[in-house]
Parts: structure tokens; sequence; C-alpha cells
């Protein structure tokens, strides 16, 4: 026989959460073992009751489903939190992901749908219904923009010099890495400074390294 899964049911509707119980105390494998009306009572309860899964609606008062989801993940990671809800904007699937949802479902999936979850969830397993998993795919294969660069008004040359100046490089050393003349690095240097409106070199290193620029060598 399979170990019994411990849910807790978190949603402030009182006829979802009953319905919801009914239909699980007829599955033999599964153990509903409380209820919270809203986000703050899902996260005492997931301390109190260390359920396998729970099971949590977005919308709710007080602490909403999402940020109740991160602080069950932060004291205790190996609950699964399985969202189950009306919502499938982006904005709403993305977020539950971001916060440590394992699974998320419309309430409308359907009494088996939400079993298999269930199980899948507390098996460690990630769980999406179809139009989730839609929009999961086409977010993950539609054509990345690119990268915002730090100083655009720079050319991709002018910021390769940059970088290499914010690691401390010479204009030789630069000169030579790069297969060009010392004075093409002095152009370069003398660009960066008009453009970046900074005084010398070592202005521009401090710009530079505040984005994230030439951070590899101290």
């Amino acid at each position: 026989m399979n170990p019994t899964i411990r849910v807790l049911i978190a949603d402030d509707h009182p006829l979802f959460r009953e319905g919801m119980r009914g239909r699980l105390d007829r599955v033999a494998d599964i153990a509903v073992v409380g209820e919270a009306a809203s986000g703050d009572e899902a996260v005492e309860l997931a301390k109190e009751l260390e359920p396998e899964v729970v099971l949590m609606d977005i919308k709710m008062p007080g602490l909403n489903g999402i940020e109740a989801t991160r602080q069950i993940q932060q004291a205790s990671p190996h609950i699964g939190v399985l969202v189950l809800t009306m919502f499938e904007d982006d904005d709403s699937v993305f977020a539950a992901m971001r916060a440590g949802a394992k699974g998320y479902l419309l309430k409308d999936s359907g009494g088996e749908g939400g079993v298999h979850a269930i199980r899948a969830v507390a098996s460690g397993e990630a769980v999406f219904g179809p139009g989730v998993a839609e929009r999961i795919m086409g977010f993950f294969s539609a054509p990345r923009r690119a990268p915002l660069r730090a100083f655009p008004e720079l050319t991709e040359r002018e910021e390769e010099v940059l970088s290499l100046v914010a690691q401390g490089k010479s204009n030789q050393e630069i000169a030579r890495q790069l297969f060009v003349s010392v004075k093409t690095v002095r152009n370069h240097v003398s660009n960066i400074l008009l453009k970046l409106q900074v005084a010398d070199r070592a202005q521009a290193v401090i710009r530079a390294r505040d984005a994230g620029i030439g951070q590899g060598r101290v």
C-alpha cells in the first residue's frame, strides 16, 4: 500500500475547500490534514502540520498565495506547493514558479487531474496544466531579445577596450590582446572618456565596474 500523502488546502472560499476535501477524502492514499482560509494561515499550518503538499490559491485575503508559497518554501523546502487557481495569466504563472511552486493547475482541471498532480508533486515532480504548459513553452521558445548594454553609446570594440581597461590592463597589453596598434587603443580610450563624460582612466574604471564590466581580474 502506498504511503499516505498529507495535504493542506489553502483557499478563502469555504465551498471550494469543502468540495476539495470531499473529493480527496475518497482517495485512499491522500489525507487532508488541514484547511487554511488565508495566506498567513497557510504559512502557519504548513509549519505546524508538515504536509507533503499544499494546494494553494493565489488570491486570498492578507498574504496572497504567491508570497505564502515563497515563505513556505523558505521555511520548509521539502513541502511541495501546488497552485490551484482560476488565473492563468503570465504574471501569475511565472510569479508562482519564481516563488517555488512545483505545480500550477486551473481549478476546472477536473478531479482526476488534481489527484494525479498531488501525487506527482509529492514525489518531487513538476506539474503544469495544458494551458499553463503552453504558456511556459511559448515563453522559452520565443526569440530572445538582445540584452541591454550597459553603455549603448559605446561601440562594441570600445566596450571591449573598456572591459580590458577595467581589468587593469595597460594600452600595450590591450594592443597585444586585440592585435591592434597602441595608437588605436589610445584613440579608443579617448573616445570612451569623451562618451562616458569622465575626466580620466580611473573614473572610467569606476563607471565600468559599477556596471559589472571588467570584474574578471582585480
